[in-house]
């Protein structure tokens, strides 16, 4: 088993000040706390909490409504009474009010809302775990974004590494042509290099810059925002395929999120079905009402009291509809259940491409540390020769593109080990996960 913590050279600022040193903890910390995808996620679950308690509330509580009217009116009447028809009675400005106050109570049971509400509790489940995956994409993107700038960074140490050969080689050549030792096209064919590895440390800068603004769109911070890294990445101990399959099965939040939304459609078919069964209403109401009139034959007529009653029915035709409803509550079931089967063999799928890869870069490693320090140990001996005459500038251009291709082969397979670590983890659900194990750490020296 090899574990690497892999560090080239002394820790470079390519920036005018000491910024303050970021961590990958730190870094997850201030992403979980600032991004604003996940403020609006933790407010989704917080509406779907209440959405719950709303149906509950809705579903099994009475409904009590109080109302007071207070009415007046002023009319001109004539009333012919059947006893003397032939005398009409008139009245000019008949004055009446009217007081009436109620409080009217309400409950009605259908059987289909006992599954409303336990739907609705798994569509409350189904928003936590959809915020749950977003937070475990944040922080696989806040993790990779990470150690994605720290690889940018030892690629820049590789880049300076390899400007301070052509340097020396530049330096070498320049003072054989002050000497007459060597011709001129072979000092600004140093040059040349020269120039081309400095042009290449300078591109890698600007990745360096536009890789820290990806950290900090990650982290909802200014684009403009300094940090430092730490300049190392380290491999965790091997990991297991068994245990990461395993973990997935209990602890991935999409394929637990498919399994609740089967569930849900089974309970939206139930409260479909349940529209067939008998439905009961109770009622029952309080009443204060007081009338005055002028005209009419009632001069005062004042009524107080209760009143109350059930209703039962049961629905015995719709046109069909419920049926209609029905078959497609079956055909959602399935598809659910399709969907979790389907979710099962992707997931179980991702995780072995993730871990081939992993395995592949895993053996890379080792061939590639390898590779390195014999590059290593060849520009040495290809400086020396070059220093002393013996051999040519293209021998020793030779050595040092072959470093810097063995030192940049080496640091992308090990970020490639930690992105496949990270997704892994991510995968199986256990992207929090901290592994106990002992870290060996090696220098690349």
């Amino acid at each position: 088993m090899f574990l690497i913590l892999f560090l080239l050279g002394t820790t470079m600022s390519v920036f005018a000040q000491e910024p303050q040193l970021m961590d990958l903890e730190k870094a997850v910390l201030t992403g979980l706390e600032r991004n604003f995808g996940l403020k609006i996620a933790a407010n989704n679950v917080a509406m779907a909490e209440r959405d719950v308690k709303i149906g509950v509330g809705s579903f099994f509580m009475p409904r009590i409504d109080a109302t007071w009217v207070r009415s007046f009116g002023r009319e001109d009447v004539e009333q012919t009474f059947v006893s003397d028809p032939e005398n009409p009675r008139q009245i000019n400005g008949a004055k009446s009010n009217n007081q009436a106050f109620s409080v009217v109570g309400f409950y009605g049971f259908r059987p289909e809302t006992i599954y409303t509400v336990k739907r609705l509790g798994k569509l409350a489940e189904i928003n936590d775990l959809q915020a749950k995956v977003l937070v475990e994409n944040t922080v696989a993107a806040i993790s990779v974004a990470y150690f994605r700038l720290v690889l940018e960074l030892q690629r820049y140490n590789v880049l300076k590494t390899t400007l301070d050969l052509s340097q020396a080689r530049l330096d070498i050549a320049k003072a054989r042509y002050e000497l007459g030792g060597a011709g001129k096209s072979d000092y600004l064919t140093a040059q040349v290099d020269y120039n081309a590895d400095l042009s290449r440390l300078v591109n890698q800068d600007l990745v360096i810059k536009n890789a820290k603004i990806n950290v900090n769109e990650l982290l909802a911070l200014t684009p403009e925002t300094d940090f430092s890294v730490q300049d190392s990445i380290v491999v965790e101990g091997r990991l297991s395929l068994e245990d990461l399959v395993e973990n997935a099965y209990m602890n991935n939040k999409a394929f637990l999120l498919a399994q609740r939304q089967e569930n849900a459609a089974f309970l939206a078919l139930k409260e479909t079905q349940a529209l067939r069964l008998p439905f009961v209403n109770l009622n029952g109401s309080f009443v204060d009402n007081t009338f005055k009139s002028d005209a009419g034959f009632l001069i005062q007529n004042q009524r107080q009291g209760f009143n109350y009653g059930a209703t039962v029915g049961v629905n015995l035709f719709t046109g069909f509809t419920i049926n209609r409803r029905i078959q497609n509550a079956k055909i959602d079931r399935i598809n659910a259940e399709y969907a979790v089967q389907d979710l099962e063999i992707q997931m179980t799928s991702d995780i072995q491409r993730a871990y081939n890869n992993y395995l592949t870069n895993l053996e890379l490693l080792d061939i590639e540390y390898v590779n390195y320090k014999v590059a290593m140990d060849n520009v040495d001996i290809a400086l020396d020769r070059f220093r002393l005459g013996i051999s040519d500038y293209l021998q020793f251009r030779d050595a040092q593109i072959n470093l810097l291709t063995a030192e940049n082969r080496l640091i992308t397979a090990l970020f490639s080990i930690r992105e496949m670590e990270i997704e892994l983890m991510r995968l199986s659900g256990r992207i929090f996960y901290q592994d106990g194990s002992e870290q060996f750490k090696l220098s690349l020296e």
